[in-house]
């Protein structure tokens, strides 16, 4: 038998995994020790909802490890973009966090989630909670012209540990004005609203407690939620998660998913940052 040319055995593990594409690294972004973003190429075929997942590998593995990362750019743009936790000993971003543009990455050709437009019921105020890296749908979702053609506002909220770690929402909020299809329509409908909690800053606490105790509205200068005109996506820790879940149920909120819209919904699939 004529054995396979060493190109072939190369390929063969990314071909033996067809659900994926083998896209390359057009940038690197690293805000903190901890947290950094990427851009790859995008697949022509490739297509999504704004606010789904993918899952991620490096190319070259056997076995790729793999992880949920959601779609942080616009579902128009002509690249992908990915927010990402940085963790010492994390299976894959102890390794990803070294790559390079040119290098390659894995994405997966099934994109899916709960945090999607279509799984909640129309209202006027979109909420967007989100701790951490949790924030990478709402980059995608405050970045698409058909939320505020749905919505009167949209509110977006990041509570990390330090102001450092806010750099990412900071930016994505501030580019919005040049942004060519919702420059217009975001500055005047979007709020932006974040914390910190392990050190003092214009907003210090978890984003729980500032809801619970009534400063989350009052820095917002608007009224309490209310469960017939607000709709939720919510993405972060899994106890903030199931924290924001219980407050919502109590308020009356319903729970939508993508076969029977709500009034809220959550995302579990990188309530562990995805390391």
């Amino acid at each position: 038998m004529t054995a396979l040319p060493a190109a072939a055995e190369t390929l063969a593990p990314v071909i033996e995994a067809g659900a994926f594409f083998d896209c390359e690294v057009l940038e690197v972004r690293h805000y903190t020790d901890t947290l950094f973003s990427f851009r790859t190429a995008r697949p022509q075929s490739f297509r999504f909802r704004t606010g789904e997942f993918v899952m991620i590998g490096l190319a070259g593995e056997g076995k790729p490890t793999l992880r949920a990362y959601s779609l942080a750019g616009p579902s128009w743009d002509d690249a992908l973009e990915f927010y990402s936790i940085k963790v010492e000993d994390g299976a894959l971003t102890s390794r990803l966090k070294h790559i390079r543009p040119g290098d390659r990455v894995l994405v997966g050709r099934k994109p899916t989630g709960t945090l999607v437009l279509d799984a909640l019921l129309p209202g006027k105020r979109l909420f967007l909670l989100s701790t951490g890296t949790g924030v990478a749908p709402f980059a995608s979702i405050v970045r698409e012209p058909d939320v505020y053609a749905r919505y009167d506002q949209v509110i977006l909220t990041h509570t990390c540990r330090t102001a450092a770690e806010l750099a990412y929402s900071q930016e994505l909020v501030a580019g919005l004005k040049d942004d060519p299809l919702v420059g217009e329509t975001a500055p005047e409908k979007l709020i932006y609203f974040s914390s910190v909690t392990r050190e003092d800053g214009p907003q210090t606490g978890r984003i729980t407690d500032l809801i619970q105790s009534g400063l989350f509205f009052k820095s917002i200068q608007q009224a309490r939620f209310d469960p017939d005109h607000d709709r939720v996506m919510i993405c972060g820790s899994l106890a903030m998660l199931e924290e924001l879940k219980t407050i919502f149920q109590e308020l009356g909120f319903t729970e939508g998913s993508n076969a029977r819209p709500g009034s809220f919904v959550v995302e579990k699939a990188f309530s562990g940052d995805g390391i």
